[in-house]
């Protein structure tokens, strides 16, 4: 098989990347710095910097997983700006080059996030048919999606995943362990708010059983079938790491720290994987400490 994949230096993209490899898939990864990207996924990954460079190629699957990190510093306009271009303008490109392609991939698996839902702050489940809540994450993630669903026009099968936490030896986590492993790690701001997450293997399983099964698309959230408040999170944290999870961070600094992007963190959702259940995609790792003792032990 096949594959074109950006964002494959990412820490998903990493990950999926060296797992499918070994089993019969051939990456090509487009990508902004060719000779870095060697350097990370090694020689056996393809490099290229544009799209100009595969346009006489045919792929079987197309995985797009590019964007800036929404949640790693203040979002200003500027910052706002940039996670839209950087994710609307390569997928408005994908698409535009499969509409040149003699032929077509089979699939477009492209990224997208629980954001898509907007903040709730409530105990409402969210599913894939969910109202939304509007604001800058609904607005950035709808395009985002509305771009990669120009392929269905194409005839090209096209699935929306909408990933929450990602769980692994890196990421989100790899930000949240130095508080944690001194000791004065907690909640952050009531802690009440709902952390939507999924562990590494079956973020990366889950893409690999919508790129296999020919008959799923449209969206699809990719999260834990059992979400957990941030409280939870933290105390489930700790017990991992053994170590106190009682110091509360104040809203008021995550607010300094991330400006209007502190709702990611303070408002929070609760989003459940209907489609990806109703599919018959089962969960290596469903429970949350279940998952924090695999990626510690």
């Amino acid at each position: 098989m096949k594959v074109l994949i950006t964002g494959g230096t990412g820490f998903i993209g990493q990950a999926y990347i060296k797992w499918r490899q070994p089993h019969g898939v051939n990456f090509t990864c487009i990508t902004r710095n060719p000779d870095r990207a060697k350097k990370i996924l090694g020689p056996d990954v393809r490099t290229v910097s544009s799209l100009m460079e595969v346009d006489d190629e045919a792929f079987d699957a197309v995985i797009n997983l590019c964007g800036e990190p929404i949640a790693d510093r203040r979002w200003s306009d500027k910052r706002k700006n940039l996670l839209r271009y950087s994710r609307l303008t390569m997928t408005h490109a994908l698409v535009d080059w499969m509409a040149m392609s003699e032929k077509k991939p089979s699939v477009f698996i492209s990224g997208s996030a629980i954001g898509y839902y907007g903040t709730h702050p409530g105990d409402d489940l969210l599913v894939e048919a969910s109202a939304v809540r509007q604001g800058f994450t609904h607005s950035l993630c709808a395009d985002w999606e509305e771009e990669a669903m120009r392929a269905a026009e194409l005839g090209v099968r096209v699935c929306l995943i909408r990933t929450g936490v990602v769980l692994g030896e890196g990421g989100a986590l790899k930000k949240m362990l130095p508080p944690f492993k001194m000791g004065v790690g907690g909640p952050i701001g009531t802690g009440r708010q709902w952390m939507s997450w999924i562990h590494l293997e079956d973020e990366l399983r889950a893409i690999d059983f919508l790129l296999r099964h020919q008959t799923l698309q449209g969206a699809f959230n990719l999260t834990a079938p059992e979400a957990r408040r941030n409280a939870e999170f933290a105390q489930a944290l700790g017990r991992s790491l053994k170590r106190p999870a009682k110091l509360p961070l104040p809203p008021f600094v995550v607010e300094l720290m991330l400006g209007e992007g502190a709702e990611l963190l303070l408002e929070g959702q609760r989003v459940y994987p209907q489609r990806l259940m109703q599919a018959g995609f089962e969960f290596k790792y469903p429970e949350l400490d279940q998952a924090l003792a695999q990626i510690f032990q």
